[in-house]
């Protein structure tokens, strides 16, 4: 009977280009959650199929076969399993890889016996072809018993005839063939008949996972115990079964190969892809590249980025002198210029390099290099007690630590996934770019060696540097420390080169941005009028005396106004509830060469590292109507300490910035850390080891260059 709303689940194997069909079928109309109970993203869309029927597609975690190992493949097995109580698929669609079509017809092969509306999309058709492989469409549909669809997602080609497929699927138009690929009666007959008798609606192949996995199901406890019972009584063992399926299946699988797929002989010469690999995965030459690439990439987001901040921090410049001129004085004025206008050009200025930076990342993944750099460097990851599935998270953390320690699910080993989660947010994540930025352009010469060489460049890949290498010292330390022990396997595919997705950088750079300015911006703004407040008042009637006192030196004859107005803004901010804050830590701080002014953004960072900016923003522009239309990198510039020394030199700079590297600023991290460890030891663990490593490292480069 046709439905007016269907329910379409996309699964298949990694790198299938899965996300690609389900991108191009719901385009802008999808979201992404998290399945119920786990941390595992959950991406859901809108398509239309016909005039008259509509569906919701979930695009479901990638997995090689129906034996889950890792917490994302128990999502997807459990809702084609259908024990998932909120997601009921009615029909699933199978990507598979057209190039490695053996692998992949294992898990179609699989989910046919399941009995459930299957249809199957088959991409990378196209290197398919180069590789010299065809394949017979219709004599693959018959040997399968389903439809089978050639799609390419990135050309939108194929779809109309997937979603005709589709819906004649839903329709019963066509059904999953009654034999299995394999012999359920040679694996486990009299033990899925007993189950069977029990749950009719069951096939023979879903009995098998009933019987291996029945723990982890949705079933009461009286059902539980009658198959528990069942594979007592005839001694079932799941382990021989899975065993004996696989090589049922691929005996199976290679019959159909050799009547559908015709391949190129051993002999044929290898693909471009091959010859490519042999100079990006050399031991030497492998790793001179990976270097190049990360150092362009730091040296383009200043190199792209410069003319687009300079543009955004002049105009707030200009519209805070405008503000200043055309208003009357008061605090209403002062909370606008000051708090409102020092606190959203604090978010504004450092968006053109979030979004260069996610987009040239987004070119990486799209084009198959991301993969090469976890090969390259899991032989390293080993050395210090990782695999290279951690490399991916760790690459994940220079965007943002939350999701990166989120995504070290896909880790089996406990111990490498729990040296993963404690070493990642050393990444020198996007947050705190803005502090990098404004440091290095502040203690560090624009000086350029061999014309192209950029120095502030090669300063922000050195930091970035500093905290992988730091990392990795503290997961080597950390995997003697750590009493874990489980065996440990790295299985990778490496994806075929292909052209990015142009099409696709563009919306995944303004995605970035957005969330950078409704989340972090949130955050920014809310303690910019925070500080304005703390900033601009104090306890008791001290505002009021020291206002008092400078109005009557003022009066005296030679008084110097211009000096005595920055006296007075200085005293006002010292006797604030932020100076009185910031001056109860500055003992702590000043070996590190930070003054209170400092020290109150390192509090009011905490929240999150780009606060930092905003803090100083507001803090150096607070009942100064004259600073208010400076540029911030010339407020902190100006700014000196009593003795008249400058705040920000050489030395205090490095030092604030190796303070960034490692200090633990994120109280966002934290509570992902609890989540993911379930446990307040873990975080608790990190906090202190990251805010002595940043403590001391501070104090040991202030002390070398002061």
């Amino acid at each position: 009977m046709k439905k007016n709303k269907l329910h379409i689940a996309i699964v298949g194997n990694p790198n299938s280009g899965k996300s690609s069909l389900f991108n191009c079928l719901t385009g802008l109309n999808q979201k992404v959650g998290n399945f119920p109970g786990v941390t595992v993203d959950k991406k859901t869309g809108t398509t239309i199929i016909s005039e008259d029927l509509n569906a919701d597609v979930i695009d479901l975690p990638g997995t090689y076969s129906l034996y889950p190992r890792r917490l994302d493949e128990w999502v997807s097995y459990k809702v084609l399993l259908r024990q998932d109580k909120e997601i009921k698929a009615d029909v699933v669609v199978v990507v598979a890889d057209a190039s490695n079509l053996k692998r992949n017809l294992l898990f179609c092969t699989q989910l046919i016996d399941l009995k459930v509306p299957v249809v199957i999309a088959l991409t990378m058709m196209d290197i398919a072809k180069r590789k010299g492989i065809k394949i017979d469409l219709a004599e693959l549909e018959r040997e399968l018993g389903v439809p089978v669809i050639s799609v390419n997602p990135r050309k939108n080609k194929g779809i109309t005839q997937l979603k005709k497929a589709i819906g004649q699927t839903a329709e019963n138009l066509y059904q999953a063939p009654a034999r299995d690929f394999i012999n359920n009666k040679n694996l486990a007959e009299g033990p899925v008949e007993d189950v069977k008798k029990v749950i009719p609606s069951l096939s023979d192949y879903a009995s098998i996972h009933y019987l291996i996995n029945h723990e982890s199901f949705n079933l009461d406890d009286t059902m539980q115990e009658t198959i528990e019972n069942i594979e007592r009584k005839h001694q079932f063992n799941p382990t021989k079964t899975q065993a004996e399926e696989i090589l049922q299946r691929y005996s199976k699988i290679k019959q159909i190969m050799q009547l559908s797929v015709s391949e190129p002989g051993p002999l044929q010469k290898t693909l471009f892809t091959e010859k490519l690999d042999s100079i990006l995965l050399d031991r030497k030459w492998g790793y001179l590249i990976l270097l190049g690439v990360l150092f362009l990439l730091f040296q383009s987001i200043f190199w792209l980025a410069q003319y687009p901040m300079d543009w955004i921090d002049s105009g707030f410049a200009h519209l805070s002198r405008w503000l200043s001129s055309s208003l009357p004085s008061g605090w209403a004025s002062d909370l606008l210029i000051n708090g409102i206008i020092a606190g959203l050009s604090g978010i504004a200025v450092f968006v053109p390099q979030i979004m260069i930076l996610f987009g040239l990342i987004t070119l990486l993944e799209d084009s198959g290099y991301m993969a090469r750099i976890i090969f390259l460097t899991d032989k390293l990851m080993r050395s210090v007690g990782l695999n290279g599935k951690s490399v991916m998270p760790m690459i994940s953390g220079f965007a943002c630590a939350v999701p990166a320690i989120m995504s070290t699910r896909n880790i089996e080993n406990k111990k490498e996934r729990l040296l993963t989660i404690l070493i990642t947010p050393l990444m020198s994540c996007s947050a705190r770019l803005p502090v990098y930025t404004i440091l290095i352009g502040l203690v560090i010469p624009s000086k350029y060696y061999l014309g192209f060489l950029s120095l502030q460049g090669l300063v922000m890949m050195a930091l970035y540097l500093l905290g992988l290498v730091m990392a990795l010292i503290v997961a080597y330390v950390g995997k003697w420390l750590i009493k874990i022990k489980e065996k440990s396997f790295f299985i990778l595919e490496l994806p075929t080169y292909r052209s990015p997705r142009w099409n696709n950088v563009f919306p995944t750079m303004v995605s970035k941005a957005r969330i950078f300015v409704t989340d972090a911006g949130k955050i920014i703004m809310i303690i910019s009028l925070v500080l304005w407040g703390l900033s601009s008042y104090g306890p008791g009637n001290r505002m009021q005396k020291i206002t008092q006192q400078y109005a009557g030196l003022k009066l005296q004859p030679g008084a110097d106004q211009e000096k005595l107005d920055k006296e007075l803004h200085t005293a006002k901010l010292e006797n604030s509830y932020a100076g009185i804050l910031g001056k109860s830590i500055e003992p702590a701080i000043a070996p590190l060469g930070y003054d209170w002014k400092i020290g109150i953004a390192l509090i009011t960072s905490f929240a999150a590292r780009e606060v930092f900016v905003g803090t100083m923003a507001t803090l150096y522009s607070v009942g100064d109507e004259d600073q208010g239309s400076l540029l911030l990198k010339e407020k902190m510039k100006d700014a000196t300490r009593p003795d008249g020394t400058p705040v920000f030199n050489l030395a205090s700079g490095l030092s604030l910035m190796i303070f960034y590297v490692f200090a633990m600023q994120c109280m966002s991290t934290l509570a992902v850390v609890k989540r993911e460890t379930r446990s307040w030891k873990w975080p608790i663990i990190q906090f202190i080891y990251m805010t002595l490593l940043a403590y001391i490292m501070s104090l040991l480069v202030f002390q070398i260059f002061k």
